[in-house]
Order: C-alpha cells, then sequence, then structure tokens
C-alpha cells in the first residue's frame, strides 16, 4: 500500500489516499480524514542519503550538448545531495532573480530498504524498498562542468522535490517500464520511459555499493528523459510516473522567501 507522510495538528503522521491514487482527501494512521489543502506534504518516509545520478538517459545527453556520449560502459555519474534541499508535494522552490535557465528534471526515485555492501546486479532488487516521484530542479546558468555539476546547480534549498507517496517494491512489478510526463500549467512539456536508462538499477546499486555501503532511506535518483523547459515564477510543475505519483510543485520568486 502507498503512503505518505505530513504533518497536521502539530504532529508528523503517516497517510494513505482514501480513494485510489488521489491526493485530495487522506486518511492519517490514527483513523482521522484530512483534506489535502489541510495538511504539509512531507518527503515520504525519512530520508538518508540523496544520490543522483546525471546523464542517464541518451535523448537527455543529446539535448543538452551533441559533443557528449554516454554509454553503459562508462561509468555512471552520479553526486550526492544535502537534506536542505528537500521539500514534499505542493511545496514552493525558489527561482533566484537574474537567472535565465531553470528547469525540472522529472525522475523515478529508488528507496533502499536494507543495507547493501558489495551486492551483485543479480542480487541488487532485494535491496529496494520501494519507488516515488522526484523532481529534481537545476539552474543552468551556473554549470561549470557537465559531468559534475557544482552546489549552485543541484543542492540549492527546496530543489529536490520528492513525493507524495511511498510505494513499495512489490507494487511495481517493472521499475524499468514506467511511463513518465510532466506538465508546466497543464502542458505536457515532457515525456519518456525508465525502459530509457543508460545505467539500470541494479548495475547502479551493484556500482554504489563496491565502494560505499548504501543503508535504509537512502535514496537514488536515477536521471530525467530529454523534454526539460524553463520554469518561472508562478509555473506550477507536476510530474507524473505510472503507477508511482503525480508530484506537484510551485515556482515561486525570491520575495516569498524574504530576499
Amino acid at each position: 500500500m502507498k503512503t505518505a507522510r505530513v504533518a497536521y495538528s502539530g504532529a508528523i503522521h503517516s497517510a494513505t489516499p482514501l480513494h485510489g491514487d488521489d491526493t485530495a482527501q487522506l486518511r492519517l494512521a490514527d483513523g482521522r480524514t484530512v483534506a489535502e489543502a489541510d495538511v504539509v506534504w512531507l518527503p515520504p518516509f525519512e530520508v538518508g542519503s540523496i544520490i543522483a545520478l546525471g546523464l542517464n538517459y541518451a535523448d537527455h545527453v543529446k539535448e543538452l550538448a551533441k559533443e557528449l556520449t554516454v554509454t553503459s560502459q562508462d561509468e555512471p555519474l552520479v553526486f550526492l545531495k544535502g537534506p536542505g534541499s528537500l521539500v514534499g508535494h505542493q511545496g514552493q522552490t525558489r527561482r533566484p532573480a537574474g537567472v535565465a535557465f531553470m528547469h525540472y528534471e522529472c525522475e523515478l526515485a529508488v528507496v533502499i530498504g536494507r543495507p547493501a555492501k558489495g551486492v551483485r546486479a543479480a542480487d541488487a532488487m532485494a535491496h529496494v524498498a520501494g519507488y516515488t516521484v522526484c523532481n529534481d530542479y537545476a539552474v543552468r546558468d551556473y554549470l561549470e562542468n557537465w559531468y559534475r555539476p557544482n552546489l549552485r546547480v543541484k543542492n540549492r534549498d527546496g530543489g529536490t522535490v520528492l513525493g507524495p507517496w511511498f510505494v513499495p517494491a512489490a507494487d511495481v512489478p517493472d521499475p524499468h517500464a514506467l511511463a513518465l510526463r510532466t506538465r508546466v500549467n497543464g502542458r505536457v512539456t515532457q515525456q519518456g520511459s525508465t525502459a530509457q536508462m543508460i545505467h539500470r538499477i541494479p548495475a547502479l546499486i551493484e556500482y554504489l555499493s563496491s565502494f560505499m555501503t548504501l543503508q535504509p532511506g537512502d535514496v537514488l535518483l536515477t536521471g530525467t528523459p530529454d523534454g526539460v523547459v524553463n520554469v518561472n515564477e508562478g509555473d506550477e510543475v507536476v510530474c507524473e510516473i505510472d503507477g508511482v505519483g503525480r508530484l506537484v510543485n510551485h515556482i515561486v520568486g525570491d520575495t516569498a522567501f524574504g530576499r
């Protein structure tokens, strides 16, 4: 069963959808029913390390720069993100004044459920607890190197949106066969499939666990396909992955944060 974490009436609660995948009405673990607008959505699980993957869809690689080439034989491009970058469903993300290109990235987020150290790809999926949707924003103005995005590009406060649901692995028969799409103000701007990943989840877990121990709650952000576009203050950005969830985020300007 898919679950959420929300703040309501001075406490943090586990919640489930009252009707199907709909976020409009939630049932809290204590039995109360609440409306979506009455809660603050948090990332749907207690997040450990945030391990992000760049350049993991071939069409997105070409979208960024035609001279780039990445194959499954190349070492994955991975980087870490801090907990201050996290925000939940229906949250706000700040677009700094003066930037020219800030874009979303709709990504399948993989949640680790068992410690993984030296795990072979054939055994890797047994260490996956489940999945959620991520919108991993980037401010391209600050990019200095495609292969090592610096902190101002990817590690911004409120720039890693997770939710709304944690979906157990057993409820996602094939995580490499999921359609994903992004809408900006209701218009579809990105469409793709997790089938297009260059480095698939088992290979990523094998690679990462060869030099670091993955712990329960660690999350792997698996990259985005092509179709990223600039977003502006006032935009509503919706990232959706079939069978996993529909994640809503709102772009605000500096004034919303007193700047």
